[in-house]
């Protein structure tokens, strides 16, 4: 779960002990989803620069709001986060190329 950013040091964690980490909305906080608090951000940033792979399900991203809907159009090719509607394309990415630990 992702609720603060206090919590992004063990989802990434998990990420990388596991080969990726899926997350759906329920387990993100309000804040994720108000991109004016930053989290979201630091969230994908941190993922990123880590190379940590994290699969995000939204069911009706335009619920969130344009800019969100903005946010997941930039990473639908996003090498480490990208987000899915469906759990099943979720896993299929997540399993193509995991993240394997040295």
């Amino acid at each position: 779960m992702i609720r603060t950013p206090a919590d992004i040091a063990d989802a990434l964690g998990a990420s990388i002990d596991n080969g990726g980490l899926l997350l759906d909305e329920t387990q993100l906080g309000a804040a994720f989803f108000d991109l004016a608090t930053g989290l979201a951000g630091e969230v994908l940033q941190r993922f990123t620069n880590y190379r940590a792979r994290l699969a995000i399900m939204v069911a009706d991203p335009a619920a969130y709001g344009s800019r969100f809907g903005e946010l997941i159009h930039e990473h639908r090719t996003n090498a480490a986060v990208r987000f899915f509607g469906d759990q099943q394309q979720a896993r299929r990415w997540l399993a193509y190329n995991p993240v394997v630990k040295c």
